[in-house]
């Protein structure tokens, strides 16, 4: 039996027979249900049904009778939930609840939001040690209302899984899976953490959203079943018992949204079962498809084959013309004199993530319905990347960036039953604003729904535990008549992943890191004081111009003071060098593939040619992709030595901005201690 909880709030319950759904119950629409999982006294079957909606938590039984419901004390919709025997681990976005019978037991105040909750098996540990998987790359481990210690992984966690189902021999291993697509297991002892293993995102798939174990393969060890945000359902194998290893995939056109493996369809053949974003449930069989006799010949379709074959053909017909009814009703009630006109409710699933790997950010749109096109508008300077995975059509229109500050129109036509839509943009830092995303789905009337997203002043900064302290910085103090709470929001507003509620206690810090340079970043800040370190002159300029603009806006008089160290500047500059050659080789490579291109054809053969001059032609695809996949980048690189030139004499009090064509000629002749030496002349 296959239970499934929806947006509608309806649970559903039903069973196999013959490749048809049978339903067991279903349940009332209400609201929307954040997470469903099975439950019962501990070391027996697992078959009560419990969901979280809102802020309630209701018990089913396996037959569809309801036997709880439980009004809860959060004043937040329950995000994350965790049951084992008795016990009900729940947790709003920062909020963590332990009750015992319904009864409040303990309850702890998170520093980020919380994605999801665990608890390890009691009756292997002994003890309830509750796992909070939170948005500032920690995992929290807990004791009663306290924290034990803090576990850091390499991404933000979304999900927590047991290995192996169980907590592994110990019952104290975990398996969680990142925003950003990385996977890893920890060992939770009572007193520290032990990494066992970690697995990067090398193809550049997408974020982990859900994760089970289950002898798929039947080879009697458990594999790691999981499901990507962009679709990808992955099955890993412990071939040896250390790392696993990626046996098999298969790509459904949609997030997924869970994933389990079990027996559903047919006694003796083990399925995967997925669910995605718009309500599909897919399931993956491993009983053989095609049936061959003795001579290796593969025999027609079998019997019941063609009939699953008709039986499906018979159910898209009478849904065609179920559409075509109500189509025409629709039509005649809104042509009637008494016509009421609605807009259409759907939901978008959306995300707005910053790329480490190339310091981009991903925009991915998801709705339940066909995309028909979607508008991008963005009042700051950002350019637009190639993404493999998108087919859709974009086409841009000219703007009027002086009135109405509009840089960027963009639109982007999709497929016939595109139901997901990935963009990449690049932003500017010090460059501030909105992106607005405009999503009209294939539903009639057509209606359009608005989506913002802020591009921050440090847009291409990102969270990091530690950074290196030996590095030469330059400091930026603030003084001023503040409280915590403001300097936070200013900070909020400045620097992306930053949580929106203030910190407990009397100080913070923060540490960050360019992912396009690779500079850092540390705010440490309290009630009337705030520090500002970085190895960027740049980085402290922008901070400077933004936090004393926000302070103005609320009547603060701010104290600021710098101290800059001249050795940062010379560091900087050999951070981005490396970078800068690469580019300016690309782009000279790129500008002669034609005119070689030309001589192939002309001479016949490239012989006589140079071997650098051969390997370009050889290598003359895959220059033209890396190219075309980042345009503008060496603008980017010359615009930030501008900026580091012009930020370095600012605070002096000097203003170079008439030596900038001087600048850009040494750049163009990429002499590194040249630049250097111009920067400490001028």
């Amino acid at each position: 039996k296959v239970v499934v909880g929806d947006q509608d709030g309806v649970i559903t319950c039903f069973g196999i027979k013959k490749g048809e759904a049978v339903p067991v119950f279903k349940t009332l629409p209400g609201q929307k249900i954040a997470r469903l999982e099975l439950g019962g006294a501990l070391n027996t079957p697992q078959e009560k049904i419990f969901v979280a909606t809102g802020s309630e938590v209701k018990g089913f039984t396996k037959r569809g009778k309801q036997f709880l419901s439980f009004e809860t004390n959060l004043t937040e919709s329950i995000k994350a939930m965790h049951i084992s025997g008795a016990d009900l681990f729940l947790c709003a976005s920062y909020i963590y609840n332990h009750y015992c019978d319904c009864k409040d037991q303990h309850y702890y105040l998170s520093g980020d939001k919380i994605n999801d909750v665990l608890c390890l098996p009691v009756d292997k540990v002994n003890c309830i040690t509750p796992v909070l998987a939170c948005q500032d790359r920690v995992l929290r481990v807990l004791q009663g209302s306290d924290l034990l210690y803090e576990v850091e992984v390499p991404g933000p966690p979304t999900v927590l899984a047991l290995s192996n189902g169980n907590g592994g021999d110990s019952g104290e291993e975990i398996v969680y899976g990142t925003s950003d697509g990385k996977l890893g297991l920890i060992q939770i002892t009572g007193s520290k953490p032990i990494p066992k293993w970690e697995i990067g995102n090398e193809k550049k798939r997408g974020g982990i959203l859900c994760i089970d174990s289950f002898d798929i393969l039947g080879d009697g060890v458990k594999e790691l079943l999981v499901g990507r945000d962009d679709g990808m359902l992955e099955i890993y194998n412990f071939e040896s018992a250390d790392d696993p290893v990626l046996r098999y995939d298969h790509a459904l056109s949609e997030s997924i949204a869970s994933i389990q493996g079990g027996c559903v369809g047919k006694d003796g053949y083990d399925e995967i079962l997925a669910s995605t974003y718009s309500g599909w449930l897919t399931g993956l069989t491993t009983e053989p498809v095609h049936r061959e006799d003795g001579s290796g010949e593969e025999l027609k379709l079998s019997q019941e084959m063609q009939s699953k074959i008709s039986s499906l053909r018979n159910e898209l017909e009478h849904l065609q013309m179920k559409v075509l009814q109500e189509r025409e009703k629709y039509q005649q009630s809104s042509q009637s004199s008494t016509a009421v006109s609605s807009v259409p409710a759907f939901s978008v699933n959306d995300k707005f993530t910053l790329n480490k790997d190339d310091a981009s950010y991903s925009l991915i749109l998801e709705v339940q319905t066909a995309i028909d096109n979607v508008l991008v508008q963005s009042d700051v300077p950002i350019d637009l990347l190639d993404v493999d995975k998108n087919s859709a059509v974009v086409s841009f229109s000219s703007c009027d960036s002086e009135p109405n500050s509009n840089f960027l129109l963009a639109t982007y036509r999709c497929q016939a039953n595109t139901t997901r839509l990935e963009l990449k943009v690049r932003s500017i830092e010090g460059q501030y604003g909105t992106l607005q995303a405009y999503v009209t789905p294939r539903i009639q009337p057509k209606t359009c729904q608005v989506h913002q997203y802020q591009i921050k002043p440090l847009s291409l900064h990102q969270r990091t535990h530690s950074i290196d302290h030996n590095r030469p910085m330059n400091t930026l103090t603030l003084k001023g008549q503040f409280s915590f709470a403001e300097i936070h929001s200013w900070v909020v507003f400045c620097l992306p992943e930053v949580p929106e509620k203030t910190p407990a206690g009397e100080s913070i810090t923060f540490y960050f890191q360019n992912t396009f340079l690779g500079t850092q970043l540390e705010s440490t800040y309290r009630k009337g004081e705030g520090c500002f370190k970085s190895d960027n002159i740049s980085t402290i300029s922008i901070l400077k111009d933004v936090l004393s603009k926000e302070a103005t806006k609320r009547k603060i008089n701010l104290n600021i003071s710098y101290d800059i160290n001249e050795e940062s500047v010379r560091h900087t500059l050999k951070l981005i060098h490396p970078k800068l050659e690469y580019q300016q080789l690309l782009a000279k490579k790129v500008h002669l593939i034609d005119a070689l291109r030309e001589l192939q054809v002309h001479e016949g053969n490239v012989d006589f040619l140079l071997p650098k001059y051969r390997s370009i032609l050889e290598e003359a695809d895959q220059l033209l992709e890396e190219y075309k996949r980042q345009p503008a980048h060496l603008e980017r690189l010359y615009g930030m030595i501008t900026d580091l030139f012009i930020d370095k004499f600012k605070f002096k009090g000097t203003n170079v901005k008439t030596k900038v064509p001087l600048l850009l000629e040494i750049l163009d002749g990429c002499d590194q201690d040249g630049l250097i030496a111009f920067f400490e002349a001028a």
